[in-house]
């Protein structure tokens, strides 16, 4: 089964929510198998909306990755980056 990418391009709008968010997400990605692979680091913007602030992880399947993001934990977390971001989020699967 190939692996998959959650790809995130957001913009903070409230940096102390947005920090709980980051908090409680990271373990909620971790339990379901999901590493990060880059998480706010330096970009170049060539295309399309610019949002400064982008995360890669890799997760075991597309179902982990979705499955992760409407687990609980992550739902927890998502509270506290609904209003505080500005927000694109989808999960690819990777070519075998």
């Amino acid at each position: 089964m190939p692996t998959a990418l959650w790809i995130a391009h957001v913009e903070v709008t409230d940096p102390e929510a947005y920090g709980k968010y980051a908090a409680l997400a990271g373990p909620a990605i971790a339990a379901h198998g999901g590493v990060f692979l880059a998480r706010a680091g330096r970009y170049v913007q060539l295309e399309g909306n610019d949002r400064p602030r982008n995360v890669v992880a890799r997760f075991p399947s597309l179902e982990a990755g979705v499955e992760c993001y409407h687990s609980a934990a992550y739902q927890a977390a998502m509270a506290h980056a609904k209003g505080a971001s500005t927000r694109d989020l989808m999960i690819v699967e990777e070519s075998e």
